[in-house]
């Protein structure tokens, strides 16, 4: 399976208008060959460089929870909108972020704090996730547990000065 970004390329710089500096809208992702069998699609995206000083062994920033992406669908367009349930994709549902918030934030590292990388991580399940809107990376992770069929990945970077 493999996932990529019109918007930018893979370890390749995040354009501003997908970050907190710009619009803050998601990036489009379009993905192909799924493994037979697939019934679903999740995304997270995440931030494994980002530093807390709440948090001595930091784990990773969430930007993106997305979930219940129909089997047939290859693309997620940019600026999906930040609510629970979408209708592009239909059926797909979205979750909190690190913030706490529904949907997609964008890179926001702090100043100074170094070039950041932005892991998209696209999961084909083999069976739909009965996973309410608002699941958390956690939660998505456990519900997701034993029916992920293939992972493809796509890194953007991010740093302010």
């Amino acid at each position: 399976m493999k996932l990529e970004s019109t918007a930018f390329a893979n370890q390749g710089p995040i354009p501003r208008d997908y970050t907190e500096d710009g619009k803050d809208i998601s990036p489009p992702l379009k993905w192909s060959d799924p493994p037979e069998g697939t019934k679903e699609f999740a995304l997270i995206c995440d931030d494994p460089d980002a530093p807390s000083p709440r948090r001595p062994a930091p784990e990773p920033w969430v930007h993106w929870v997305i979930y219940g992406i129909p089997a047939e669908v290859r693309e997620l367009p940019a600026g999906i909108p930040a609510k629970e349930r979408l209708d592009v994709p239909k059926g797909a549902v979205q979750g909190k972020n690190s913030w706490g918030t529904i949907g997609y934030r964008g890179p926001a590292p702090p100043r100074g704090s170094g070039r950041h990388r932005y892991v998209f991580t696209l999961y084909a399940l083999d069976k739909p996730l009965e996973l309410a809107p608002g699941a958390t990376k956690a939660q998505l992770l456990k519900a997701m547990e034993g029916h992920v069929l293939a992972t493809a990945q796509w890194i953007g970077t991010y740093e302010r000065p």
